[in-house]
């Protein structure tokens, strides 16, 4: 590797470098980055989409209910698990890191967990169909498709949400005696989360607005006299369970209009200036700084509405932040980012399920598995404790002795963290008595463990 500017583009910006990556960056690493920014090439695999997935689980359990379960772990193990292991070998194998780190990171701000079982399975899927198109395409385009796609419906409870004087809404207050048959879940997280951000102006009553425009945004195969083929787990709009009338979002007023409605609202919000703000914060936090530097901020979020969310502009913004070049160990690898760069530093081969699932699992950082829908932290404290890099070390030193002879720790070391390798790291390394053990004192250094 040429120098830390290389170091900075495959580590901040990539997945890791490996014996391969070090003349990839040449004399321009930035140019190299830009480069990438094109669309992402499908991901090798004879996959099912989740359409598919769903509409399995949800045939079963209208079957029989105790066919669910059955139904979720033949889904976890032939869907779930050969997607998630062809995502990492794609991460591990590209010659294009920037729109896998991009994916990861737009994935995480849309997150869908595997807490939510019914759809778990399909949650690769979700990212194939409704995040990896979008990544250097505009955020709204991304927002929408996230926001109608059947996992994010199912997982933040729309599909069972009516708005109060719908023709469905008034039939289960009348027959079961509810209060109630709004949920807001969905609504709360697009305004917190997804788009304005907790700070970004919105009240409770724009939640609620925002929640009767999503009523009847849900998917088929639900039995709920939709019409039609109702069998799948498309996106569906089911009028019946849909709030009529006008609806108002930050002051402005949204005449009825069924399912456009909804999308309407979300085009506003990912032009609302506070979108911009909220993304720019995270982005820059992700490729600068725990604590992102307001002017950086400040510019992103300008590119951002500049460029009406076009995320191929966004990206290249990010790229060309000096600050972003200035401090080559700013950030700490999740624990995933962890295991994909040591499987990068020993080369491209996809990893085993048991170098995979095993240690992830240890670790707490299984990937779509995040404990609520904020996602995973993008900060050290998130990820840095002596338990956590404990657990780093000992499945390290598993990996490297398991690994075949042959691999000489030193030239891995100029490979992966040579431009910014302490002088320590690598007198330990040389005076380890074993390979295996000098592998487990690269990965387990501060160099390594960062980015």
């Amino acid at each position: 590797m040429r120098d830390i500017a290389s170091f900075i583009a495959l580590n901040r910006f990539g997945m890791g470098a490996g014996p391969e990556d070090g003349v990839r960056p040449g004399d321009d690493p930035r140019g190299w980055l830009k480069a990438q920014i094109r669309p992402l090439a499908p991901i090798p695999g004879d996959f099912r989409p989740s359409e598919a997935i769903i509409a399995d689980i949800f045939t079963a359990r209208l079957d029989r209910p105790n066919r669910q379960a059955e139904a979720v772990r033949a889904a976890i193990r032939d869907d779930f698990r050969p997607s998630v292991r062809a995502r990492t070998a794609r991460a591990i194998a590209t010659a294009r890191p920037l729109p896998e780190r991009m994916a990861h990171f737009w994935s995480n701000h849309f997150t869908v967990s595997t807490t939510r079982r019914v759809t778990a399975a399909a949650i690769p899927a979700y990212e194939r169909e409704a995040i990896r198109p979008h990544v250097f395409g505009r955020f709204a385009d991304m927002l929408k498709a996230v926001v109608r796609h059947p996992c994010m419906l199912t997982y933040l409870d729309n599909i069972a949400s009516m708005g109060p004087d719908s023709p469905a809404g008034r039939t289960r207050r009348a027959n079961r005696g509810v209060e109630t048959t709004l949920n807001e879940n969905l609504a709360r997280e697009i305004l917190e989360l997804h788009t304005l951000g907790v700070d970004g102006g919105y009240d409770q009553e724009d939640v609620i607005q925002l929640a009767l425009a999503l009523t009847g945004w849900s998917h088929g195969g639900l039995r709920r006299g939709g019409g039609g083929d109702e069998v799948h787990g498309r996106f569906q709009f089911f009028r019946r369970q849909h709030q009529p009338g006008a609806k108002t979002v930050l002051g402005r007023r949204y005449d009825e209009a069924g399912a456009d409605e909804g999308l309407a609202i979300l085009d506003d919000l990912a032009r609302h200036p506070a979108t911009a703000r909220h993304l720019a914060t995270k982005l820059v936090r992700h490729f600068v700084a725990d604590d992102p530097p307001a002017a950086d901020v400040d510019h992103i979020a300008r590119v951002f509405q500049d460029s009406d969310g076009d995320l191929a502009e966004v990206t290249r913004a990010l790229i060309d932040l000096p600050s972003a070049w200035a401090e080559p160990l700013a950030k700490v690898k999740t624990h995933y980012e962890f295991i994909i760069a040591v499987h990068r530093a020993i080369g491209p081969e996809a990893p085993r399920a048991r170098d995979l699932f095993r240690p992830l699992r240890m670790m707490g950082n299984e990937p779509f598995t995040a404990p609520s829908p904020q996602g995973w932290g993008d900060r050290a404290g998130d990820w840095i404790s002596p338990e956590a890099l404990m657990l780093r070390l000992e499945w390290a030193q598993q990996y490297a002795a398991g690994l075949p002879g042959g691999y000489v720790p030193r030239e891995l070391l100029q490979a992966t963290i040579g431009p910014v390798a302490r002088q320590v790291t690598e007198t330990w390394l040389l005076r380890a008595p074993s390979g295996d053990q000098a592998l487990t004192l690269l990965f387990g250094s501060p160099e390594f463990q960062r980015r």
